[in-house]
């Protein structure tokens, strides 16, 4: 089995085919974690919690795809991460001063202020139609749940993603009468 892109027969994986695994994975799995979280810090702690999972049943357990698999992880651990937060936070208020996080890589500022007004489980549906270029079905079976209502997320968030870049969007430069156009 190749364990750096997760495909072949299924077989025992040893040790040392996790640490392969893990380092040829992380830059992949950090980018669907930030498009997550849309933090880079809990980025980094998605990260370590889906790998921390998987090297744990990485001796005892078979994979078809370990790719797969531990995109499969972050997307429910990223699911699990937002209730409890809702749990736990119920007091944080939309309009507090979120602290400021410097991105890593060239991300435009109305990009992530888009983003960060999407609901978690909207983010989380265009994150994996996005960037991980799943389909309606595999984002229902990633996030665990029915078809329609990835269908629904989708719609909205990127009609919600629409609305915030007509106001606030990048200029786009040589218009029909060569002035910026939004």
């Amino acid at each position: 089995m190749d364990t750096m892109t997760g495909t072949g027969a299924p077989t025992r994986q040893h040790p040392t085919d996790f640490d392969t695994f893990a380092v040829a994975q992380t830059p992949s799995l950090l980018g669907l974690a930030h498009a997550l979280t849309g933090n880079p810090h809990d980025a980094w702690d998605l990260v370590q919690e889906t790998l921390a999972r998987m090297g744990e049943r990485w001796g005892r357990s078979r994979f078809d795809e370990p790719a797969a698999y531990a995109r499969t992880v972050m997307t429910r651990l990223n699911i699990d991460r937002i209730r409890r937060l809702r749990r736990e936070l119920p007091l944080l208020r939309q309009g507090d001063a979120a602290p400021v996080v410097e991105l890593v890589g060239a991300v435009d500022t109305w990009l992530v202020e888009a983003l960060a007004t999407l609901s978690p489980r909207q983010r989380t549906a265009l994150a994996l139609r996005y960037v991980e270029d799943l389909d309606v079905r595999g984002i229902a079976t990633r996030m665990g749940c029915s078809e329609g209502t990835v269908k629904s997320l989708l719609s909205r968030g990127t009609a919600r993603l629409k609305e915030h870049a007509g106001t606030h969007g990048p200029r786009v430069r040589g218009g029909e009468h060569g002035e910026d156009e939004r």
